[in-house]
């Protein structure tokens, strides 16, 4: 079997997160061989218009031209560092996750997660003044916000679950998440200031969405009869197969009667020798189904 039957393999009998991992890494390898592309080809450009159209602007205008980037630009990533890291807390955090809550939950919290946070960085960008001479060119991508939105809403639902971290020891997870919070929404606010507006959208989120779960209500159930209804919709349907029986002819029908009836006789036979209590459990249910035809 080849390494692209194991992927195959692994992508489709894997949970949830696994598939999202997965996809997160295919979008970052065809983003890189369309750069390698781009640069065989003198067009360097290829790379820029494909992240482009999956990366989300902060421009309404532009966002008005290319809605599906609020969903898109969660799997995109710019270099091996930013989707390393993002695969690695996400692949942390998430296995916590599903130790306590299911596959679909995860999916709805990555996903709303991201939207989140995108929704918080497109409104940050359009009120605050700092950000008014770059609003028309800035664009957002990665994980981020959908791994905040797990890492949060994991130690929000187990808060004392213990984590075990190098040269430190064993620490509660709320700690640890957040620590990650604020090392990677707050500190060098300056720099990559979209990404961090995205990662306190994503981490709200996870809050509430745990807060709310403890309540009694799923703020990823619509998400989630979405998606089912978009997989039923292109999931292959089976195809109905009919068989027809051959009518048996005059010989088989006449061979099998024969056959019956000298299974019906041995029976007989052993009830006149043995008496009726000698006969099989078999036995006595192939006489008591004859009896019933006469």
């Amino acid at each position: 079997m080849g390494i692209w039957d194991d992927i195959r393999r692994n992508f489709r009998e894997g949970n949830a997160l696994i598939r999202l991992i997965y996809i997160n890494v295919a979008v970052f390898l065809a983003l890189t061989l369309a750069a390698v592309a781009g640069y065989l080809f003198r067009n360097e450009t290829l790379a820029g218009l494909l992240t482009g159209f999956l990366a989300v602007p902060a421009s309404p205008g532009a966002l008005a031209m290319r809605p599906w980037t609020v969903f898109t630009y969660m799997f995109v990533h710019k270099d091996i560092w930013h989707i390393l890291f993002n695969m690695l807390w996400l692949y942390w955090f998430g296995k916590i996750f599903l130790e306590f809550l299911d596959q679909r939950k995860l999916v709805a919290v990555y996903i709303l997660g991201g939207i989140s946070g995108s929704v918080l960085y497109i409104l940050s960008f359009n009120i605050f003044p700092v950000f008014d001479s770059i609003v028309g060119e800035s664009v957002a991508i990665g994980a981020s916000a959908s791994v905040m939105a797990i890492v949060v809403a994991a130690a929000a639902y187990v808060p004392d679950y213990p984590v075990h971290l190098f040269l430190l020891g064993r620490v509660r997870i709320k700690y640890v998440a957040l620590a990650i919070f604020i090392l990677t929404s707050f500190m060098d606010f300056s720099v990559n200031s979209g990404g961090k507006l995205a990662h306190i959208g994503g981490a709200v989120f996870g809050y509430f969405y745990t807060l709310n779960l403890r309540r009694g209500r799923d703020a990823g159930k619509y998400l989630n009869r979405l998606l089912d209804s978009i997989v039923i919709f292109f999931r292959p349907r089976k195809k109905m197969k009919v068989t027809y029986r051959k009518k048996a002819d005059d010989m088989e029908y006449n061979i099998r009667k024969a056959e019956h009836q000298a299974r019906i006789n041995a029976i007989l036979d052993k009830i006149s020798k043995g008496g009726y209590e000698s006969l099989t459990k078999e036995e006595k249910e192939t006489l008591f189904r004859e009896s019933q035809k006469k």
